[in-house]
């Protein structure tokens, strides 16, 4: 697969399936090349500061425009509404796979949000399943999707290009941008994080410097890559929630020629350069930051993404796991391979853990117990990956995930076993 290096968000990338067919000096000639239509896709308002505007320029053979009316689709998204507020710590097993035919769309399962689909703001976030390829066009007017995948690998034909991601790899679509899932295994299942708030982007270092977590050069966009095909295709909306649907006589993956910063990117999960102490104590899970969506409120994010990724455990008289803690940020968490280091068991590969604002939480009694009474010695935590998603406002679960049989009834036990070991005459 030929990609482009997507070097900085800010920057612009250009991409031509054609010799000559992307313009030179002028967005919007009277006469397109090849002659092809001109496409604004605009992922920010137009008066937006300089340095965080998104917009791509589009070369196509039919210009969006060119559709019927929508009309709203039986089948809507499962999940259902949300449902009662509740503080408790929730903990799901992994949702089964589809046993009759499934595609992304209709194998999409809400789980948790923060804000209706029309607030400027929030996330919503999403259990996929799939055991078919998509024949159907896909776009999302709501929000952009960060795509995780747990099992199976995709082929994402989008109207950029094409991008391949497997497991390890995550893959983000600015919202609004049409798009189409193939699976390249029998079957697939995932994670989606639906961003309505500001784009996703690289967080800011800091103190850390110029260079670690995730580096620019290895974020990867798509070349461009058209379908001239006269045949119909169903082109599947969502918006406000709700999934609309019309009939064309091509396919509307047919951009010739692009250029801008408004694109979709995949990332290696893999190439993520670790941060953490050679000392003593524990920075902050901060420093896991692979991307964020900002707030107006600086430092205050609507969605980080964070991973857990493999890495050397080094520091002296330490506590090493994740320690007890309770947290303003609300954090939905997921598992792509082997096991968390926080806990001993019942966080599995596909599943999913709600821990919200101020909620309390942390090791579970095995693994603290173990920590405490272990000789520390330099040890590597390997073969695992877990990731967060996490949002500065409150994510409610669906009615569909608090009545799951894949929710935990028991996950609060997982601290019941921890020992009183208070003792005032021994220091």
């Amino acid at each position: 697969m030929n990609l482009d290096y997507l070097s900085g968000f800010g920057n612009e990338f250009a991409s031509e399936a054609l010799p000559g067919a992307l313009p030179v000096g002028q967005n919007s000639p009277q006469k397109a090349p090849y002659g092809l239509y001109t496409e604004l896709f605009s992922g920010t308002a137009f008066t937006m500061v300089r340095s965080e505007a998104r917009r791509t320029w589009l070369y196509r053979i039919q210009p969006s425009a060119n559709h019927p009316a929508f009309i709203k689709l039986e089948r809507q998204l499962a999940g259902g509404p949300l449902g009662a507020v509740t503080p408790n710590r929730l903990r799901w097993n992994p949702l089964e796979l589809p046993s009759e035919p499934t595609d992304f769309i209709d194998g999409l399962v809400g789980m948790v949000a923060n804000s209706a689909a029309q607030k400027p703001s929030g996330i919503s976030i999403y259990t996929y399943r799939a055991n078919r390829s998509m024949e159907r066009v896909f776009f999302n007017a709501d929000g952009e999707l960060l795509i995780v995948p747990e099992q199976g690998r995709l082929r994402i034909a989008t109207e950029l290009g094409v991008l391949e991601v497997e497991p390890m790899e995550i893959v983000v679509l600015p919202r609004g941008l049409k798009f189409r899932v193939e699976l390249l295994d029998a079957q697939a299942r995932g994670y989606v994080a639906e961003n309505h708030g500001a784009p996703l982007r690289l967080p800011d270092l800091g103190p850390i410097g110029s260079n670690g977590l995730a580096n620019p050069r290895d974020f990867l966009t798509p070349v461009a890559h058209y379908e001239d095909q006269k045949k119909p295709t169903t082109l599947v909306q969502k918006f406000l929630g709700e999934l609309w649907a019309c009939e064309l006589d091509h396919s509307p993956l047919n951009v010739v020629a692009w250029h801008g910063n408004n694109v979709p990117y995949k990332y290696d999960l893999r190439r993520f350069n670790t941060i953490g102490t050679v000392s003593f104590d524990h920075p902050d899970p901060s420093i896991f930051t692979v991307l964020t969506s900002p707030t107006s409120t600086h430092g205050l994010a609507n969605l980080d993404f964070v991973i857990f990724p493999p890495r050397w455990m080094v520091a002296e008289n330490t506590f090493r796991p994740p320690w007890f803690h309770r947290n303003l940020m609300n954090e939905y968490m997921g598992l792509i391979q082997g096991a968390y280091d926080a806990k001993a068991e019942g966080f599995l590969p596909g599943g999913a853990s709600l821990h919200s604002c101020m909620s309390a939480h942390g090791p579970d009694g095995e693994t603290c117990t173990k920590a405490i009474n272990v000789e520390l010695a330099p040890h590597k935590i390997d073969n695992t990956m877990a990731f967060m998603f996490e949002t500065s406002q409150v994510l409610r679960p669906t009615q569909f995930a608090l009545d799951c049989p894949q929710l935990q009834t028991t996950y609060d036990a997982c601290w019941a076993s921890l020992p009183a070991t208070f003792n005032p005459n021994r220091r």
